[in-house]
């Protein structure tokens, strides 16, 4: 009977800034494209392009982000990120023009992208290496919980007040809290930091940057992303056109963080008993049920199981696939492992973003959420044909 604690105090702090985090971002993204079209009148295909940029850059400093927090001293670059990342709320607030919040909104992926993995790899330092795989599943319940609250808290405060200040306003505070609570966690005196051998500091730029290796998971991982993301930022502004959903947006993530958290609850004790590549395929193809459920059938009873359902999927299939990126990078490159597997997630956001403007201003938010279902599929075929032999072939 292992005796290790999983819940010791460093873990819970890196727990609750990972929830600061998601909360922060997770109260204003559903409401964000209802924004640019009040405030600026943007048009559908002109959202796409803003949203998009931002998860761009967030892919783009995950791609240092890993070596950066391999190589430097890691709580410090934990803080400075998060202090960029409470700065630039202000930037929401400040922005006149949809110009200026397109480049404040880009801009900010950068921080994010850095402290998210700064934070999830101090929480892999802190976890005793016995626990490491439940104390991941576990991990991921912190920005679930956020992805179940916040927007339905963003929502309520808009349908009340009407006031997009006040919920930028509250996604600084939150953010702030989340620098604080980081400020005072304290690594272990074997966490590396200059941790990266001579012989892995001569590869070259791309090995130093990218867990090449698992390249294929993460083409893998770019499909789920973009699936996951057309529904997260296209939904709250379709369901105002369509009187079956119409201001129930809030309850829809609710119930997908609720199939989300009871996933996760469910797959972190499988994967302490070691099935990992398991839970993940598992994961994946109830998720593609859920995206075709959502994409096929217009009632609001396939609303809200598909919610559920996609919910339970991803909760199984997230930190399964994040154990098997460590698993594959060893214990000096947690960081590059993190990022790698967060930059893939980034690129399929933004693609989906992106994609899913553009189809919608062609042919309607349907063809955006078919778009989802489609690529869902697609990464469920290539890991059954691809990613699950390469895993067990560089495990051995």
């Amino acid at each position: 009977m292992n005796n290790e604690r999983l819940w010791n105090k460093e873990y819970l702090k890196a727990w609750s800034a990972n929830f600061m985090l998601f909360f922060s971002f997770m109260l204003v993204v559903p409401l964000l494209p209802i924004y640019l079209h009040e405030r600026f009148a943007a048009g559908t295909d002109v959202i796409g392009v803003v949203l998009s940029g931002y998860t761009w850059l967030a892919m783009l400093s995950r791609a240092g982000s890993g070596y950066m927090v391999d190589t430097l001293p890691r709580k410090q670059v934990l803080v400075w990120s998060w202090f960029l990342l409470f700065a630039f709320f202000a930037g929401y607030i400040l922005a006149g023009s949809l110009l200026l919040f397109a480049m404040v909104r880009t801009l900010h992926g950068a921080p994010f992208g850095l402290t998210s993995v700064a934070n999830s790899t101090v929480a892999i330092d802190v976890l005793p290496n016995s626990r490491r795989a439940e104390g991941i599943g576990y991990y991921g319940l912190s920005n679930n919980l956020a992805t179940a609250i916040a927007p339905t808290v963003g929502l309520l405060l808009y349908n009340s007040f009407h006031n997009f200040d006040l919920l930028f306003g509250l996604s600084m505070a939150v953010a702030f809290c989340g620098l604080v609570i980081d400020a005072c966690i304290h690594l272990p005196a074997q966490a590396p930091f200059m941790a990266v051998p001579q012989s892995q500091m001569r590869t070259s730029w791309y090995s130093k940057l990218f867990l090449s290796n698992a390249w294929p998971l993460a083409l893998n991982q770019v499909c789920y992303g973009m699936a996951y993301s057309v529904v997260a930022t296209y939904l709250a502004i379709y369901s105002v056109q369509h009187p079956d959903t119409a201001g129930h947006t809030g309850i829809f993530f609710a119930v997908l963080s609720g199939g989300l958290i009871v996933s996760r609850l469910t797959g972190s004790r499988q994967l302490r008993r070691g099935r990992i590549w398991q839970n993940c395929a598992e994961g994946i193809c109830v998720s593609a049920f859920g995206f075709l459920l959502f994409a096929a059938v217009h009632h609001p009873v396939a609303y809200y199981a598909s919610a559920l359902i996609v919910g339970f999927g991803n909760g199984h299939m997230f930190p399964s696939m994040q154990m098997m990126f460590v698993n594959m990078a060893g214990d000096r490159r947690r960081g590059v492992a993190n990022s790698t597997q967060l930059a893939a997630w980034d690129a399929g956001a933004g693609l989906g973003t992106l994609l899913g403007g553009v189809l919608a201003g062609w042919w309607g938010y349907e063809s955006a959420f078919w778009l989802a279902a489609l690529v869902q599929v697609i990464g469920v075929v290539s890991f059954f044909v691809w990613c699950k032999g390469l895993y067990l072939r560089e495990i051995k």
